[in-house]
């Protein structure tokens, strides 16, 4: 069956029906609610109902968190993104990539809209935006690399495009992990750009306010603003995203080019090791696996070079059998003392089949970030 009006299975015509019920609140606001138009969405999605309603809700709308409130004391608008909540894998696996460029490019061109009616409103040239970025909550799952990846595109997309778009950045309740995070992206920014990034202490509530009225500024954020989402003041919804249910997947993995590459025989093991001479690094990892599951485990121990059993070590990431080979794994751990770091593919527990192992690893150095306006 083709799947189209008029040639449908009997599952197929069941599945549009519960696709029916299962959207009905959104169906006021699509452009069209007959069969034809429903069709179009489980077809693209091969009749799975829960892909094809996280297609048709548009999960990036969803799950993004941010939003344009408000303005700053020059006129200018005022932008949010609150990280935390952020679930950039659930979004990368969701997705596409060019989707969250889209929806990106589409924030650009709101806040170029907003700025021109400022502009208009004030009598005077606007022409540059504020940002806040809320960093409460940032961890190493916001260091997905295919996500990283990616907006890294979206910042050079806005270098290139919006010239001086942006006044200041404004860091509010960044964690000890903040610098990792600003050191993978940093070089996507120019050099001007870099010492328009502000990173507030403890008073940014007071340092925001010095900018930013409190009449416009959020109550989340100190501010007067008690309903940032119903206020004339805010152009467009400030959101708080969550974690993505694993049913919105689209796709089962992300094509990812590894490093390297090691065939691991049977009943053997493979160790790779990272020497951290500084305290507060990150290991970064991705791996996947051919033909079945590998086990991987991270230990520390005190000297390069010297080879050492997995009993010998101290296990930091206890080792697990992980299924590689059906889903990339990708993992991540700050490491708080400086040593050698052992990353062990384990195929020991396999008497008949070798495995070859493709990965990627990376060692995050943290930066030192200069903080102003204390």
């Amino acid at each position: 069956m083709s799947g189209r009006v008029g040639d449908l299975s009997v599952k197929q015509a069941e599945a549009l029906a519960r696709f029916r019920e299962n959207v009905k609140d959104i169906l006021p606001q699509c452009p069209s609610q007959s069969d034809h138009f429903l069709l179009r969405w489980l077809r693209a999605r091969n009749f799975n109902l829960q892909k094809a309603e996280a297609m048709m809700r548009k999960v990036i709308d969803k799950y993004l968190s941010g939003g344009m409130c408000g303005h700053d004391r020059e006129g200018s608008p005022v932008w949010y993104d609150v990280i935390g909540p952020l679930d950039p894998k659930g979004l990368m696996h969701s997705a596409s990539k060019q989707d969250f460029i889209k929806s990106k490019v589409r924030d650009c061109e709101i806040l170029q809209k907003e700025c021109d009616l400022q502009s208009e409103r004030l009598g005077r040239n606007i022409e540059a935006i504020t940002m806040v970025y809320d960093c409460e909550g940032l961890g190493m799952k916001h260091l997905y690399k295919p996500a990283i990846e990616t907006y890294g595109e979206v910042l050079t997309m806005f270098e290139d495009n919006y010239p001086e778009g942006l006044k200041r950045l404004f860091v509010i309740k960044a964690p000890k992990l903040f610098p990792v995070a600003y050191n993978l992206v940093k070089h996507f920014l120019s050099e001007d750009t870099r010492r328009k990034v502000i990173v507030l202490g403890c008073n940014w509530q007071e340092v925001l306010q010095k900018y930013i009225d409190p009449e416009e500024l959020p109550a989340y954020y100190g501010g007067k603003l008690t309903d940032p989402d119903g206020d004339p003041r805010c152009r467009t919804r400030i959101t708080f995203g969550s974690e993505i249910p694993k049913t919105y997947y689209v796709q089962d993995s992300i094509k990812v080019d590894y490093d390297q590459c090691v065939t691991i025989g049977r009943g053997s093991s493979h160790q790779v090791e990272y020497e951290l001479l500084a305290p507060n690094c990150a290991l970064r990892w991705q791996f996947n696996c051919d033909g079945a599951d590998i086990g991987f485990g991270v230990y520390i121990k005190k000297r390069m070079g010297e080879w050492m059993k997995a009993s010998e070590m101290k296990e930091v990431v206890p080792n697990q059998r992980y299924n590689a080979h059906l889903v990339p794994e990708d993992g991540s751990l700050t490491c708080p003392e400086p040593g050698v770091y052992v990353l062990r593919f384990d195929n020991t527990y396999s008497i008949f089949q070798s495995k070859t192992v493709s990965f990627t690893v990376e060692v995050l150095l943290p930066s030192q970030v200069n903080q102003s306006e204390r």
